[in-house]
């Protein structure tokens, strides 16, 4: 009874703050921000900000994990629009330690 308690308060605090920046932190002390993009009965959805170098070997990848190159830089080649800032990230509701909102700025 306890645990359905816990993640029902879990739930509905994830809910409340659905679109907000927040910090994560799960049950191993991984602790996260990101914005809440989703919700439903198993897992939080986050968008995570990628940092520069995430983003340059995640977006422009080669055998080597990354264009060497900077012509081949974020925002040039065939198909790949711009650079992508964030990332999804799906965590089990059961696995959440707390939930606190963030500012902004």
């Amino acid at each position: 009874m306890d645990e359905n308690l816990a993640y029902q308060n879990i739930y509905e605090t994830c809910k409340q703050h659905m679109h907000s920046y927040v910090l994560v932190e799960t049950m191993d002390g991984l602790k996260t921000d990101g914005i809440i993009t989703g919700l439903d009965e198993e897992n939080l959805y986050l968008a995570v900000p990628l940092n520069q170098g995430q983003e340059s070997a995640q977006q422009f990848p080669n055998q080597f994990g990354a264009y060497p190159d900077p012509f081949y830089g974020p925002g040039f080649g065939f198909g790949y629009g711009s650079p992508r800032r964030f990332q999804r990230l799906v965590i089990p509701l059961a696995f959440l330690a707390t939930l606190s909102l963030l500012p902004w700025y």
